[in-house]
């Protein structure tokens, strides 16, 4: 059975890749990189000082094929308090794992007893279990503390460029992680937010060098639209250099959409997503077996990728 990693945060990476690859004859892992800073998950880090729980339990539903109530209480949310940005309430996910990890003292206990709840088909692993935070330099020096504040701009100006990301404190990858990317015949990268979700995972120290010791396939889905304060006029080989530059390898393939909807729909979309500016730029690009084009968008509506479209390519690169 072929063994697939995927990397990436906790919105887009669930629904679009794991949900539908769970249906096929592959072994998956996929990894995320435990710096969320924001809504609940930013309180109970706050609160209790425990990893952030947000995102692994996205991870966790999308693989889980346990029944329907599990993932319906899972996803229930209590209350009425609102944190930053807008959140209200905690999620009875980010609770429980919150609170195991605080009454346990023992995160790899926490992450069995979750997987075995949820009964998760494959592994949803952290890039570390040291908890960090994700911190970005800007083009004018400045720094920003904080996956939240890098992700939407609350107190920095968001025209300016993010010149590189790091942790603080520095942190160890979790070393099961390093096992699996070695291990790996597909190592799939995205899409998501380029800064606050896929580069972070890169960051913890061990993580760059098991993919440069890794054969497997490397693989970068390229996201559809650039982004206020991360992305902003990149086009796909500004997406490509950066990842290559992080990973400190090649990629072998990208995976980009090169459909333009028309300008009402994407007007539409950018009413839903004020933060999503444009189509990422694709000109210039020659068609190799490096770079694939397609139309990768649901046929109409959100300008976001078709889950089928997009597990179907990754299946053809795997054989």
């Amino acid at each position: 059975m072929k063994k697939i990693v995927c990397f990436g945060g906790g919105n887009v990476i669930p629904k679009l890749i794991l949900e539908e690859l769970k249906k096929h004859p592959v072994e998956i892992t996929s990894i995320t990189s435990m710096v969320d800073s924001g809504g609940s998950t930013g309180q109970l880090r706050e609160d209790f000082n425990v990893l952030p729980p947000g995102d692994i339990r996205r991870h966790l539903l999308a693989l889980s094929e346990a029944p329907e109530w599990k993932k319906e209480l899972f996803k229930f949310r209590f209350g009425r308090e609102e944190f930053d940005g807008g959140h209200k309430g905690h999620n009875f996910a980010n609770i429980f794992i919150a609170g195991l990890e605080h009454t346990l003292k023992d995160y790899e206990k926490v992450l069995e007893i979750v997987h075995k709840f949820l009964e998760v088909k494959g592994k949803c692993l952290p890039a570390t279990i040291e908890k960090t935070h994700v911190c970005a330099k800007l083009e004018n020096e400045d720094e920003i503390i904080g996956e939240d504040e890098i992700d939407v701009p609350k107190k920095h100006n968001p025209d300016l460029k993010i010149k590189e990301i790091y942790l603080k404190p520095e942190v160890n990858a979790y070393p099961k992680i390093l096992e699996v990317i070695e291990e790996a015949d597909l190592i799939v990268f995205g899409p998501g937010d380029l800064y606050s979700s896929i580069l972070p995972c890169f960051l913890p120290k061990g993580v760059k060098e098991s993919f440069q010791k890794s054969n497997a396939i490397k693989l970068f889905i390229c996201p559809a639209m650039t982004k206020l304060g991360e992305t902003h006029n990149f086009s796909v080989l500004d997406f490509v250099e950066e990842i290559e530059n992080y990973i400190g390898c090649e990629l072998n393939h990208v995976i980009f959409n090169n459909f333009i909807p028309d300008e009402k729909r994407i007007k539409d979309y950018q009413k839903e997503e004020p933060q999503l500016i444009d189509i990422v730029n694709f000109e210039g690009i020659k068609m190799s077996g490096k770079f694939i084009g397609k139309n990768l968008l649901v046929e109409e509506g959100s300008i976001v990728y078709n889950p089928k479209k997009i597990v179907g390519e990754l299946l053809k690169l795997q054989n």
